[in-house]
């Protein structure tokens, strides 16, 4: 990733005046280690006339996948060799942005000892960035940067290859600006939020501090920024309720200064509004509600949680002294360990652990311990499965544990068009093999229910839509007719080998962090 700023000067303020400015001297180039590589900073020229210093962060593939565990890419199948061979060493983005807060730390604020004035003035600025990723094409890259104060925004489309004209252009434009009516601080800020924003993907988890961050880089612009909606959206990936609160901040901010009012007076009046406000409630709060409702009507005592994560839904049972047996099961050893902790099994009084138990296992197995259950719940549990591999936990679930009652939660991807943060096209979570409609729900319920001898009601989970319906769908199986058997822990499977056969188990059969 490669970067230029250059300016010109006179005998009396010289351009090497751009050091001070980023203090960085000329003469010597300099390496910054970085969490994903090494930012270098060097002066290609540095003369009184013109003064030209440049950034090149050298990323270091296989440490952006250990250090950000492929946080930032997500999405595709095979996002596993997407993280190892993609663009992010050569096009500039949030690995950019980030070294250059990080070396430039005191420029981005505006500070200087030696040359407070010059730090103060606009400069006569060119930043040349070669290689810059814009989802959205030349026209939003012009967009963003045309009202910010530059003379030019130059925005060419980088060829697919250019030995091959007619292959078209690619994703990627290189970038010029140049002007003279800005700070080299507020050049910098610029940067550094709308690079990201251009990228439109961050290589880092956003957390709720990045809101701050984003409000003080863009402290003077962004606020009346036309654009202003889109730029908070994408600089906070798209987490809805961050860029929600940004966006009435720097509102908050615009008003004020429209009408010469003390931003920090305003501010502390909305969030004093604010937390007088009823909040949301979340999906996954409706989607235990549902489920402990189920249960209760059917009158279950003891309960497996197939598929149990990192136990939310067991530590919900354990509050109800009605479910004397919980039985959590899941695949991944780390996420019983989580559960587990979540649980604190190790200081939970005997009586209260005689109630719980969580057990390693694969769903597309059948297992003999699974017998003799109430009930069983596989809450978002189902889309995480290959199609193909979907038969045997059905088997293992329906005919072979056969509970009373099996409760299946599932997302309703009719309903992800509502979601702004939701790129069309893309499913809720990485780990998602699939995701159905209501008719697709239905149809795969009602033909488990005939083949294993269940009847099974339908029911929206959380705010339901008139047109897309419900973000979760929930079916509740009920056993129908006599099983003399079933209610007794004898439900083993005589032909173990043709079963297991049928049935491959999977160590990524499901990640469940999104359980919560």
């Amino acid at each position: 990733m490669f970067l230029t700023i250059s300016t010109t000067g006179t005998p009396e303020r010289p351009a090497t005046d751009l050091g001070f400015l980023l203090h960085k001297h000329p003469e010597r180039a300099q390496a910054f280690p970085t969490s994903h590589g090494i930012a270098h900073v060097l002066y290609p020229e540095a003369t009184a006339e013109r003064c030209t210093a440049a950034l090149l962060l050298e990323v270091d593939p296989v440490a952006l996948v250990r250090r950000g565990k492929g946080k930032g890419r997500g999405g595709a199948p095979d996002a596993a060799l997407a993280q190892y061979v993609n663009d992010r060493p050569y096009a500039a983005s949030s690995l950019l942005a980030v070294a250059l807060a990080q070396v430039f730390k005191t420029a981005l604020h505006g500070a200087c000892r030696a040359l407070p004035e010059r730090a103060a003035a606009p400069l006569p600025l060119r930043i040349e960035v070669p290689v810059l990723p814009a989802r959205g094409g030349a026209e939003l890259v012009r967009e963003l940067f045309g009202p910010l104060g530059w003379t030019t925004v130059d925005v060419a489309p980088v060829a697919l290859d250019a030995q091959f004209p007619e292959w078209g252009d690619s994703r990627y434009v290189s970038l010029v600006l140049e002007g003279g009516g800005l700070r080299l601080a507020d050049a910098l800020n610029q940067l550094y939020v709308l690079l990201p924003v251009l990228d439109d993907a961050k290589h880092y988890w956003v957390a709720p501090d990045e809101v701050e961050k984003l409000l003080r880089a863009g402290e003077g612009w962004l606020a009346s920024h036309p654009r202003r909606e889109l730029i908070t959206t994408r600089y906070l990936a798209r987490r809805r309720s961050l860029a929600r609160e940004a966006s009435e901040r720097l509102e908050l901010v615009r008003l004020a200064e429209a009408e010469g009012l003390d931003v920090e007076d305003v501010d502390n009046a909305v969030d004093e509004a604010r937390d007088t406000e009823e909040r949301p409630v979340p999906l996954a709060v409706h989607r235990r509600e549902a489920i402990l409702s189920a249960l209760r009507s059917a009158g279950a005592a003891r309960v497996l949680d197939l598929g149990c994560g990192q136990g939310q839904l067991v530590q919900e049972l354990l509050k109800d002294v009605r479910f004397t047996r919980i039985v959590g099961v899941d695949v991944s050893v780390r996420a019983l360990t989580v559960a587990a902790r979540r649980l604190r099994l190790e200081r939970m009084g005997e009586r209260q652990a005689s109630r719980v138990e969580l057990v390693q296992g694969s769903l597309t197995y059948t297992d003999k311990r699974l017998g003799g259950y109430d009930a069983a719940v596989l809450s978002e549990v189902i889309e995480h499965l290959d199609l193909p591999r979907l038969p045997a936990l059905e088997y293992a679930v329906f005919g072979s544990a056969r509970p009373r009652t099996v409760v299946v939660t599932t997302p309703n991807v009719e309903y992800n068009a509502r979601w702004d943060s939701l790129p069309a096209g893309h499913v809720r979570h990485h780990d998602h093999r699939f995701e159905w409609s209501r008719a697709e729900f239905r149809k795969w319920a009602a033909e488990v229910a005939e083949r294993y001898g269940y009847a099974v009601e339908f029911t929206p989970v959380g705010p339901d839509d008139p047109e897309v319906g419900a973000p979760t769908q929930m079916g509740v199986f009920t056993r129908t007719g006599t099983d003399t058997d079933t209610d007794t822990d004898t439900h083993t499977n005589t032909d173990t080998d043709t079963d297991t056969a049928t049935a491959t188990a999977t160590e990524d059969e499901k990640k469940k962090e999104d359980r919560a």
